[in-house]
Formats: structure tokens, sequence, C-alpha cells
């Protein structure tokens, strides 16, 4: 692959809800924290926590935590939220990312683009492996628990080094 095959991708998944419930998973706290995070926490311009059910709006800073790795804390910022059913994050390393919510050929869709990742050849340290295979799970879960109510996630802490942390 050429270098700039590997700064980004994206990754689509058809779901069985409405546009607005995609929109609630993706853009509230108790959405994000339902099926991909172990907290979300969000602070608006003024630096005022949002309500856990109140929509992320542009420029809202974020503190996330998942489960499986109770260390590590990614902070960034919201890039646009909600305009034309799709928002924008920073992420990790400068990476931008970016979610639309769109109706294809009759299904409810949701494209991810992950973009800006840095190049490197370490398996351990690449991020286009990384992320992919991260989001790729979490894409998977999110359509589990919006069409079954089923989380994937591991929650136990004690059990390391599955791709459902």
């Amino acid at each position: 692959m050429e270098m700039d095959e590997w700064s980004s991708f994206t990754k689509r998944v058809t779901i069985n809800a409405g546009i607005e419930t995609i929109l609630k998973a993706w853009c509230t706290q108790k959405g994000l924290e339902s099926w991909f995070l172990r907290t979300a926490l969000f602070r608006d311009s003024e630096n005022e926590l949002r309500n856990p059910d109140q929509f992320i709006a542009e420029n809202d800073n974020y503190e996330w935590k998942w489960f499986g790795y109770p260390d590590y804390v990614q902070e960034g910022r919201v890039m646009s939220s909600k305009e034309e059913n799709s928002l924008s994050f920073s992420f990790t390393e400068n990476c931008l990312v970016t979610v639309k919510i769109m109706k294809e050929n009759g299904e409810n869709l949701v494209e991810l683009t992950q973009k800006n990742i840095p190049f490197d050849i370490n398996p351990k340290t690449n991020l286009y492996v990384a992320c992919g295979e991260g989001w790729t799970f979490y894409l998977a879960n999110l359509k589990s628990v919006l069409e079954g109510g089923i989380d994937l996630r591991n929650r136990n802490d004690l059990i390391q080094n599955v791709i459902n942390a």
C-alpha cells in the first residue's frame, strides 16, 4: 500500500433503527455509554458539564474512558455535531473522525471515516490497524445494542487482551 492509503479508512454498517435513535447513540453521553465507552464526559464552551441526555455541540471538550483500559483517558474536542446527521471529533494522535448517518437504498447506514492517521510501520503502534479493528468492533456493537439490546463489550477489567474491551 502507498503511504496515503494508510492515512485514512472508512467503515460502514447498516443499522435497523431510526436516524434520530442512531444520532442520540453518537451525540449524547448516555448514548455513547450504552455501546462504546465506560464514561463519556462532555464540557461546553464555558467548561460546564453536559447532562447525560443533552446533545453535544461543536467545540465541546470530551474525556472518554473505555472498559478494559481503566487508566487510559482520551481527551479531545467535538469539531461539529448534528450538522446534516453527522458529527466529527478529534481523536488519538491528532486524527479526525467523522461519522455520517444516512439512508442508502432504503437502509439506515452509519459511515465512519478516520483520517490524518500518522504513518507507522510498527504493527504494535499502528493506528490504521488498531483503530480500524476497534471501530469495526464498536460499530458492530452499536448495531447489536440498537437492534437487539445486547451489549457485546467485556466489562470485566480482570480479563484482558480481548477484542471486545
